[in-house]
């Protein structure tokens, strides 16, 4: 069996940066060498593209590194050297095209904005190349936390209330629009910028001042904002996979170190708890993968997702949180450490994942993308 030259995209134009080259680490290391050659592919805070054999020399700022592009040509399928090394040499420069073998698929390892949001997928799209995870539509909506809520709304999926608005708007009218949260939400609540992830600029606000700060910090990232009445609830979480017939695993819940599970708490703080199966009645267990998978569906995602739910403490009511189509994806995340839990070990994980995206990408090869050109000589005769 030939071996498949996967692209692991990683790093990235995002707030998320580091964790996703955490994340590429993990993956890279797992992959069954065998079947797979892993080619890291990395892009820098500045959006260029790299490549250079090992994560490490790419992430380090190693002199034999090579800056790349990947063309909008679908009969290319490979990485093409910048026409401009950049700062450092590029040793594939010289050997043009056929310096660098097509790739087989791409596995992008994103968190947030310019990666998980559709832009990088819109990229494989027109280069023709099988990816894993959501494509554009799905990337889209699993990254919009305001478009997203809309669509499980409309899957008639139960969600937390919230408040919406652009930036320009709050700060046409502020004190307007913390009055309506005051009045429809109250306190505590959390203020946050719609393309988030990681919890990156999500803040609990106890009372007006803090509301304040917490929009003007999420002001600084986005130009939509929303607010999300606070819950007194435990925290479960589901993974995905699939395509047109996605699997849920079993349930864990995170035990957030902190007040909740923001950043810190997630990647930074080691006093959170995730557990694996969370410790619920089995019927509970079972309405929220049952709807952890029509989440997945309310948005057109496909390969993976984590989907995370909140359940009140009071009422034992589920409401859905968010889907994240590129979860976390070390080790010890949440989303491989459920499918291992449920018996899908790391590396058998990731084969399922290109595996998926390989059938995803030959079943829309069977679209077609043009039409008979006698249709328009019809329609010009007439």
């Amino acid at each position: 069996m030939k071996r498949l030259r996967i692209g692991v995209l990683f790093g990235g134009r995002s707030t998320e940066h580091e964790v996703s080259i955490l994340s590429a680490r993990s993956i890279i290391a797992a992959m069954n060498p065998e079947r797979f050659e892993a080619v890291p592919l990395y892009i820098d805070k500045n959006g260029r593209w790299l490549v250079g054999g090992s994560l490490k020399r790419l992430v380090g700022d190693d002199a034999g590194r090579t800056y790349v592009y990947l063309p909008p040509d679908p009969t290319q399928r490979s990485l093409v050297p910048a026409p401009d090394g950049g700062e450092s040499p590029s040793p594939l420069a010289d050997k043009g095209r056929a310096g660098m073998p097509p790739l087989d698929a791409v596995f992008p390892v994103f968190h947030g904005l310019n990666g998980e949001d559709g832009t990088i997928q819109g990229v494989l799209e027109l280069a023709n190349l099988p990816y894993v995870g959501a494509g554009v539509l799905g990337s889209a909506l699993g990254l919009d936390k305001i478009y997203m809520k809309r669509a499980f709304a409309a899957a008639g999926l139960p969600i937390v209330e919230y408040l919406a608005i652009t930036r320009r708007q709050y700060e046409h009218d502020p004190d307007a629009f913390i009055a309506t949260v005051e009045q429809r939400l109250g306190y505590p609540c959390f203020s946050k910028f719609a393309n988030s992830g990681s919890s990156v600029g999500t803040t609990k606000a106890h009372h007006r001042q803090e509301l304040v700060e917490g929009l003007k910090l999420a002001c600084s990232f986005d130009r939509k904002l929303l607010v999300e009445r606070g819950v007194e609830a435990r925290e479960l979480e589901v993974s995905v996979l699939g395509n047109d017939e996605p699997q849920a695993s079993l349930v864990g819940e995170v035990v957030p170190a902190h007040e909740f599970y923001d950043y810190d708490a997630k990647y930074l703080d080691e006093g959170s708890r995730l557990l694996i199966p969370a410790p619920i009645e089995a019927g509970v267990a079972d309405e929220v993968r049952g709807m952890a998978v029509r989440a997945f569906q309310a948005i057109d995602a496909a390969g993976m997702a984590r989907v995370d739910f909140f359940m009140e403490r009071q009422t034992g009511r589920i409401l859905l949180n968010e889907v994240n189509t590129i979860p976390g994806f070390t080790r010890i995340s949440m989303y491989p450490k459920l499918w291992e839990a449920s018996g899908l070990s790391y590396p058998a994980l990731i084969e399922r994942l290109v595996d998926l995206a390989i059938e995803r990408f030959n079943d829309k090869q069977r679209s077609q993308t043009a039409i008979d050109t006698r249709i328009l000589q019809a329609g010009t005769d007439q």
